[in-house]
């Protein structure tokens, strides 16, 4: 018995980190109608930052959010203005289609760019509390995963926060349900479409940061975690930050049980599984409006 809850105190701490990657690619998805399947390369970029950030100038990794959040930032406001504020300017079924090209593209070129410049080993950061763990009713708990799990939910609830009480976070909220509607009542949909672009790729680069503390990052990764996000998106549906969060925590709970009860080559069968089930019983997900 303790074993199985084990797996799920694991399953709940990596689930955080699907959540938050989620989030990223749901929000921008719901907001922009456009697939960026380039998340997960943003999300390595992110792990990137975070790695260089301790290695060249002595940063706490959770501390490196401070400089890598805003790049990320401001990553999004490039790649929105050369790549994807031109494909916003389409009907949605023609966003959708070009966005995938876009998208694509995007991730081939930021993959090969990561293995020109920095190989394709695997890279992790090293902390002095990395081994830290803490022991609650016989559950052994890492302090690392334990802290980013904190810090996603905290992320998470911020956005929904600003989502819900900003005026801007309330334009995006707007823009998301009827871009048109929005736009006759004096909401600047532009710049809505690129805040929620800007944010979602902030999204990102947290997770990113997250990764590299817990985990490791490599220029392969990106393919990775796009999947995982888009099973998370699909499982909890749009509209909603906190039951992308949660429909996050799901999918790491069920992959960590059927690993425990099939071994480890089953961990990723279960989220395809997921996927398809999800999309035939419920396409609108679990907490979808």
């Amino acid at each position: 018995m303790s074993a199985l809850a084990q797996q799920i105190v694991l399953g709940i701490l990596i689930g955080g980190l699907y959540g938050l990657a989620a989030a990223g690619l749901s929000l921008v998805f719901g907001v922009l109608k456009v697939h960026n399947v380039a998340h997960g390369e943003l999300i390595m970029l992110g792990g990137y930052a975070a790695f260089w950030a301790v290695a060249l100038l002595g940063m706490d990794p959770f501390g490196s959010l401070v400089l890598v959040v805003p790049l990320s930032l401001l990553a999004g406001v490039f790649l929105y203005g050369a790549l994807f504020g031109f494909v916003v300017r389409a009907n949605e079924e023609t966003r959708e289609k070009n966005s995938l090209l876009i998208g694509f593209g995007l991730a081939l070129v930021l993959h090969a760019l990561a293995v020109r410049l920095w190989t394709a080993d695997e890279r992790s950061i090293v902390t002095p509390y990395g081994g830290a763990v803490i022991t609650v009713a016989g559950l052994s708990i890492p302090v690392v995963r334990l802290l980013s799990l904190v810090i996603a939910f905290a992320v998470i609830g911020g956005l929904q926060l600003l989502l819900t009480h900003w005026r801007w976070g309330k334009a995006i909220r707007a823009t998301a349900e009827d871009w048109q509607a929005a736009l006759l009542t004096g909401i600047d949909v532009r710049r809505a479409y690129l805040l929620a672009f800007a944010m979602g790729t902030g999204l990102a680069g947290t997770a990113g940061v997250l990764v590299s503390v817990g985990y490791s990052v490599s220029p392969s990764i990106g393919l990775e975690w796009t999947l995982k996000a888009l099973i998370v998106v699909v499982l909890a549906g749009l509209g909603s930050m906190i039951g992308t969060f949660v429909g996050g925590i799901l999918l790491g709970v069920a992959e960590a049980l059927s690993a425990a009860a099939f071994g480890g080559p089953y961990r990723e069968v279960v989220g395809l599984v997921i996927f398809v089930v999800v999309l035939c019983a419920r396409p609108r997900g679990l907490f979808g409006r």
